[in-house]
């Protein structure tokens, strides 16, 4: 290892300890950046993501201190869409209630940032980083500095015209700290010492499950961009059919999928009686080669990392018709948000389980 210009040879023992300690960086960022994700759920639900109008990078980490700046700060606000046609009339009281949660979620995303790059740079210098990993995270990094830029694109897309912002540039934000997240967790895992069991029978599947993961979160993201959450509140039907009729009202057919709420909601349901299938086949061939080697769900993590995965798409499966059919109520929606960014960080631990580790247990 190099450090300061100097060969740093670290016995196994401190190879190990330097990959627990950068393991344990990781998963603190993971859940600093899921907490992120649900600040900006309830920024969204609350509808306060375009009450600060300027992106001040620096200075726009202190908020509003005396009657005057918030006065000014609420006058920015008056000249959008949003309060000239929504919430004309808004007193100053609740103006700063929304105001709180926008700086709040830019605040933690600055935080994020130095959380980040400072532990990196001195792992970095010091010769901790273990091998291979610098340039990785150098480029989760970037992908963190380009977040920042995305958020921004979003939250200009709702100042000139709309009275909200685009559902496409909400999806890019919520995809890029999905692609974070799962960035984080799956190096992460890699450090994590453990026993290389034998590949089981259904890892393509793994692989086939995080790209659907994804795709999931990409239509969660429309439905919050377009309020398709509203279009249909029963289940198992969608105003009493199984396939309601509107889905495709718009021309050319394929822009129903990314703005009709009606198709948007139908395909993120589908999507989830997707996914909730590829999470059941995936278990039964885990647990059927872990049977075929001689091993039981205890014994094989393979399988054991299916059936945790089962578990979870179905829990939120379920939250997901409880937030539909309760019309989307603050805590429950947040929850099923949450549990989203869950499943993504179980099925990416899982994927990077079928390689092998870099210490091996005996």
């Amino acid at each position: 290892m190099m450090a300061f210009g100097k060969n740093i040879t670290w016995s196994a023992e401190e190879l190990r300890f330097n990959a627990a300690m950068v393991r344990g960086w990781l998963y603190f960022v993971v859940l600093v950046l899921f907490c992120l994700v649900i600040v900006g759920g309830a920024t969204r639900l609350t509808h306060s993501g375009l009450s600060i109008t300027e992106w001040k990078p620096l200075h726009g980490v202190i908020p509003p201190l005396n009657l005057a700046q918030w006065q000014e700060e609420f006058e920015l606000y008056k000249r959008i869409p949003e309060y000239q046609l929504l919430n004309k009339g808004m007193s100053l009281a609740e103006f700063q209630g929304l105001f709180w949660w926008e700086w709040a979620h830019r605040l933690l995303a600055r935080a994020v940032g130095l959380i980040f790059a400072v532990p990196l740079f001195l792992f970095w210098i010091t010769g901790r980083l273990p091998k291979g990993l610098g340039l990785p995270l150098v480029g989760v990094l970037a992908l963190g500095g380009l977040q920042g830029f995305i958020g921004w694109w979003m939250v200009s897309s709702g100042l000139s015209e709309r009275t909200d912002v685009s559902q496409y540039r909400l999806a890019v934000h919520l995809i890029m700290a999905c692609l974070i997240i799962a960035s984080c967790v799956y190096i992460g895992r890699g450090l994590t010492p453990r026993k290389h069991e034998h590949v089981g029978g259904a890892h393509w599947l793994a692989v086939i499950l995080l790209v659907a993961t994804f795709v999931q979160l990409y239509l969660g993201a429309l439905v919050a961009g377009l309020d398709a959450g509203l279009a249909y509140n029963t289940w198992p039907l969608m105003d009493g059919a199984v396939v309601p009729g509107g889905l495709l009202l718009h021309q050319p057919g394929w822009i129903n999928f990314f703005e009709n709420p009606k198709t948007v909601q139908f395909a993120h349901r589908c999507g989830g009686y997707v996914l909730l299938l590829l999470a059941l086949a995936h278990f039964v061939i885990e647990w059927r080669s872990a049977v075929a080697r001689g091993l039981d769900l205890e014994l094989s993590q393979h399988a054991r990392g299916a059936l945790i995965l089962l578990a979870a798409v179905l829990i939120q499966a379920v939250i997901g018709i409880i937030t539909l059919v309760t019309m989307m109520p603050l805590p429950i929606a947040l929850t099923h948000q949450a549990m989203a960014i869950i499943v993504l960080i179980i099925v990416t631990a899982h994927l990077r389980g079928y390689r092998a580790p870099r210490f091996e247990l005996a």
